[in-house]
Parts: structure tokens; C-alpha cells; sequence
């Protein structure tokens, strides 16, 4: 479980498959209200607080994204409290209520896109270079995003007996990102908005 703050009231955190695994819930379990999720929540929020001081009190925003190759991104927003809430305004203590301690208004989305980051730009030759000569794809959008180089690539055009090929190059290279599509496309820069792998092969020579 990887966490990090993105402004003052807003929080990523990435949960691998091993993470949810470990504590007995399937990744279709986070769209339903069960006690194990409930129990996870918990824990981040925990942990958030531990690592960066994150306060969730009050009304909280929860979207989360699940990666097919990756895991899951839960983005905490923390928002403010209505003045007439809980008692005149007062923050609501865990001690109050055991199954009321946040308020929290869920988005689920589900993206198929999958996503690796690289340090460096040779490992993104590298990487598309081997997919390229082990003729198993060479689409994929390029971006530039907080120093990294990220590959995304859309699994519905690669063929499905080659997805785990795929996935299994880009880990040898590079590491799952917890970063959203949506996130990439607004703050992220296009490097290469398609066949980046092939135009990748094409530009740049070993």
C-alpha cells in the first residue's frame, strides 16, 4: 500500500492485488459495502494519518480506479463541514458512533487501460523494442509526467493470448503506475498520442 499526498485535502493511495489478497477481499468487493472493506478503509485512513498527517474527519470524497494489471487507486478528497453537521459543527470522534466515522460519497470507475512508468527514456526503447520484435503490439500513447516517462497502452488492441507477454515485458522494464488516465491526460504531456512503441522502434536505434 503505497500513499501520497496530493494537495492539503486530497490523497492517492495505490493498493496492489497482493494488498487486497492478503486481506481476503476480491477487487469486486470494493464495489460492495462489506465489513472487509470497511476495515480497509480504516486502515488507509490509519496509515494516511501515520505517514502524512492526512485528518479524515468530516465529509470525504472517495473515487476509486481499478487498473487491470496493476490494482486499485483510491483518491481521497477531504471536504469541509457543514456547519449544522453532527452536533452543532463538532468533528464526529470515533468514540461517537463505530459505524459512522466517516462520511463518504464512493465513485467506482473501472479503466482497461494499462499503464508503466520508466526512469529512463533508453528502458522505454528498450522495452519497445522487445515488443515490437516479439510481434506483440506496437500502439500505445507515450506521456511525460512528473519526470517520468509513462506507456499507456489499451488492451483491447492487443490480442488477448498476448495481453500477459505484454504485461510481463513492461515489468521487466518498468513499474505499475498508480497514476489515473484522467490524471495523465490533465496534467500529463503527450509525447506520442499513438503507435508510440512502433514510432518508438522507428526513430530510435540500438
Amino acid at each position: 500500500m503505497k500513499i501520497e499526498r496530493l494537495s492539503q485535502d486530497k490523497i492517492r493511495i495505490f493498493l496492489t492485488f497482493d494488498d487486497l489478497s492478503e486481506r481476503g477481499i476480491h477487487k469486486d468487493d470494493m464495489w460492495r459495502e462489506i465489513p472487509k472493506v470497511h476495515e480497509l478503509f480504516s486502515e488507509m485512513m490509519d496509515q494516511a494519518y501515520t505517514e502524512l498527517g492526512f485528518d479524515a474527519s468530516g465529509p470525504l470524497a472517495v473515487e476509486v480506479f481499478a487498473l487491470p494489471a496493476q490494482g486499485m487507486v483510491v483518491i481521497v478528497t477531504r471536504g469541509k463541514m457543514n456547519a449544522h453537521a453532527h452536533d452543532g459543527g463538532h468533528t464526529l470522534e470515533e468514540d461517537d458512533a463505530d459505524d459512522e466515522i466517516y462520511e463518504m460519497e464512493v465513485t467506482l470507475e473501472q479503466s482497461d487501460i494499462v499503464m508503466y512508468s520508466f526512469r529512463d527514456f533508453e528502458d522505454v526503447i528498450a522495452v519497445s523494442k522487445q515488443l515490437q520484435s516479439s510481434n506483440l503490439t506496437e500502439d500505445g500513447k507515450l506521456y511525460s509526467y512528473n519526470g517520468k516517462w509513462i506507456l499507456a497502452l489499451e488492451p483491447a488492441l492487443i490480442d488477448s493470448s498476448k495481453h500477459n507477454a505484454v504485461i510481463a515485458l513492461l515489468a521487466e522494464y518498468g513499474e505499475a503506475t498508480s497514476v489515473t488516465y484522467a490524471m495523465l491526460e490533465e496534467y500529463g504531456k503527450v509525447i506520442m498520442s499513438e503507435s508510440a512503441i512502433g514510432q518508438i522502434c522507428l526513430h530510435f536505434k540500438f
